[in-house]
């Protein structure tokens, strides 16, 4: 989409992977999670488990003449750039924010311990805004209509405001809710803001269904302009902030009260802060690292040099927990290019947002997007069940030390790369292991702290050549070996997070089964006792699952009939593939995958 420089004002209330930066400057991180009270009581088993809570104990007399409203936080866990907080500031005498735990909420269902810390390190920064402002974060637990209709009796509520979650798993919630206020006369505003355009207006504009290239995407949302410029702070000023006499019984539970337990004892060792003030102070990183990036004549920084071994720094779980703007995102990186060049900004620097903005669209609809029956866009491919290499590639035992590595980043820290998940997903499906993609996006949804339902189900879909991708007509697949060489050259990450290879010599270091037993021995690691030999291999593995999808391609009615990529620079973008890597002149597929029948 080629972008114009023209100012648009944002409108409250009707607007319905990132990448990573680093920044020596920056503090260091925080050692670890500070210990919870010791008298918490024994965690519950589920959320539904938690005790009802009591009645509000606030008086409703006089107040049906009053706008009473309720913010209700989902995703959208920031105070800057919500619209509909605004509205709710603007349009109300007395507000409540609120959050409702429903066993479902921010992909609780699914998400692991390090997803729910950082939900609930983002519930306890807004709560401390809040507190600074006079007010506090209410939180409750049960179905959402239930507790509406609790706050309409007993709160006098007459207004609730709320984010859009333009995902379709969302929308059975929302319209219950939306009935709900219709049926009790309550007004009710949903703003679009999780997004830079509204998925429905996109599939609107194109005909009832979602653009299936991102080509026809980009086109699709030209004709609906720029996205709206965000809203920023909200001034609470005009509104009363009311705090109930018994509001500890509404204030956030403890931890160690609805969290699972933790997957890994190293998961203690915090790397990641959830919140919106973290996510502040790392875009301006970001944004100083971009803007050298744009001075020395060059941009996406970290594509160009994919960083493996710096501090937390990525931006994705803060767009995905929503407690960074994604539109203060787009809108601050192509201000910042147009100030230092004086030129108009061009449209692949935030390449990413935009992936971001395909995927939600692709999924507007359609329930079953995180699977393959019932998905329409999606390839039906016979997968293979193998629940023991399954588990060795979740647990990080493939015997592949680049593979390994990065999945024992993945649950101990809760984030990786994207060239690492490429190098993950493909392994784990049409490269080597040819067992599905669903079973993959599980093990990402319990540990990736920035899995969106949709754009991780997408990521998942592509790599795997199920959708979005025309690997099926090529031989190519990521090399375990050459690829982790080529990200890695120096050992140092495969070291870092495999410490039983840390003596392996670096020329056998991706391969160690390879290194004579005198070698193995002088590591300290033999292979095959220390350290897995290999689940398969590779090569003879990638041949096997060619010839698989061959076959899979003449089962179909109509050639590659799912969706592909409209040109080979849609590939580079989504698979992170920029023209040089550390120093090569010229980055191709061939360099970073291995071709198979030469």
């Amino acid at each position: 989409m080629k972008r114009q420089q023209r100012e648009q004002e944002s409108q409250s209330g009707h607007l319905t992977d990132t990448t990573s930066t680093d920044e020596d400057a920056l503090p260091q991180q925080e050692a670890k999670v500070q210990k919870l009270e010791n008298d918490v009581p024994k965690s519950h088993e589920s959320l539904t488990d938690m005790p009802t809570r009591p009645a509000l104990g606030l008086d409703n007399k006089d107040r049906k003449k009053e706008t009473i409203a309720v913010h209700w936080f989902r995703h959208g866990l920031r105070l800057h750039d919500n619209p509909s907080l605004i509205d709710a500031i603007n349009l109300a005498s007395e507000l409540y924010p609120i959050f409702i735990f429903d066993g479902e909420v921010a992909g609780t269902k699914v998400c692991g311990f390090n997803r729910w810390r950082f939900l609930y390190e983002s519930l306890e920064d807004i709560d401390r805004k809040l507190k600074e402002v006079g007010g506090r974060l209410y939180t409750f637990n049960g179905d959402p209509c239930t507790v509406f209709n609790q706050l309409i009796e007993e709160w006098g509520v007459n207004l609730i405001t709320f984010e859009q979650d333009p995902e379709p798993i969302w929308q059975d919630r929302d319209n219950a809710v939306k009935r709900l206020c219709e049926e009790r006369g309550i007004r009710c505003i949903e703003s679009v803001s999780h997004t830079l355009w509204d998925p429905n207006e996109v599939t609107s504009r194109n005909g009832g269904t979602p653009p299936v290239t991102y080509a026809m995407f980009q086109e699709v949302v030209s004709t609906i302009g720029l996205p709206h410029r965000p809203s920023g702070e909200p001034d609470f000023s005009s509104v009363k902030l009311s705090i109930c006499d018994n509001f500890d019984q509404f204030a956030l539970p403890h931890f160690q009260d609805i969290a699972p337990k933790m997957e890994h004892p190293d998961q203690e060792r915090q790397l990641w802060i959830g919140g919106e003030t973290r996510a502040l102070e790392l875009f301006e990183v970001r944004v100083r690292r971009e803007a050298a990036a744009f001075k020395a004549g060059y941009c996406l920084p970290n594509q160009y040099m994919p960083d493996l071994l710096g501090p937390p720094m990525s931006l994705s779980p803060y767009l995905r927990f929503g407690c960074l703007s994604v539109r203060k995102f787009y809108w601050r990186i192509h201000d910042t290019y147009t100030e230092l060049n004086n030129t108009i900004s061009p449209s692949h620097l935030t390449a990413q947002l935009i992936w971001r903005e395909y995927f939600y669209t692709m999924s507007v609809g359609n329930k079953n997007f995180d699977r393959m029956n019932g998905n329409n866009i999606c390839l039906k491919i016979d997968w293979s069940e193998d629940q023991e290499k399954l588990q060795k590639w979740t647990e990080g035992e493939t015997g592949y030390p680049w593979i390994d590595a990065c999945m024992k980043q993945l649950k101990v820290e809760g984030w990786i790369h994207q060239v690492a998940r490429h190098a993950v997903a493909c392994f784990l499906t049409r490269g080597d292991l040819w067992i599905s993609w669903e079973d993959g996006l599980k093990v990402f949804y319990q540990y990736l702290l920035d899995a969106d339902w949709s754009i991780c189900a997408g990521n998942w879909m592509w790599i795997s050549s199920s959708a979005f991708e025309k690997v099926l007509q090529c031989p190519n697949c990521f090399c375990p070996v050459r690829y982790g060489r080529r990200m890695d050259p120096n050992g140092e990450f495969v070291r870092r997070f495999l410490p039983v290879l840390v003596n392996m010599p670096l020329r056998y270091l991706f391969e160690p089964w390879k290194a004579p037993l005198a070698v193995q021995e002088k590591a300290g690691c033999i292979i095959g006792k220390d350290y897995p030999m290999p689940i398969v291999e590779h090569r003879a593995a990638a041949s096997s699952n060619r010839e698989k999808m061959n076959r899979t391609v003449q089962s179909l009615e109509e050639k590659f009939s799912h969706c592909t990529p409209s040109n080979e620079v849609e590939v580079r973008e989504f698979s992170w593939l920029p023209e040089t890597i550390r120093g090569v002149e010229k980055c191709t597929a061939d360099d970073l995958c291995e071709i198979l029948g030469i």
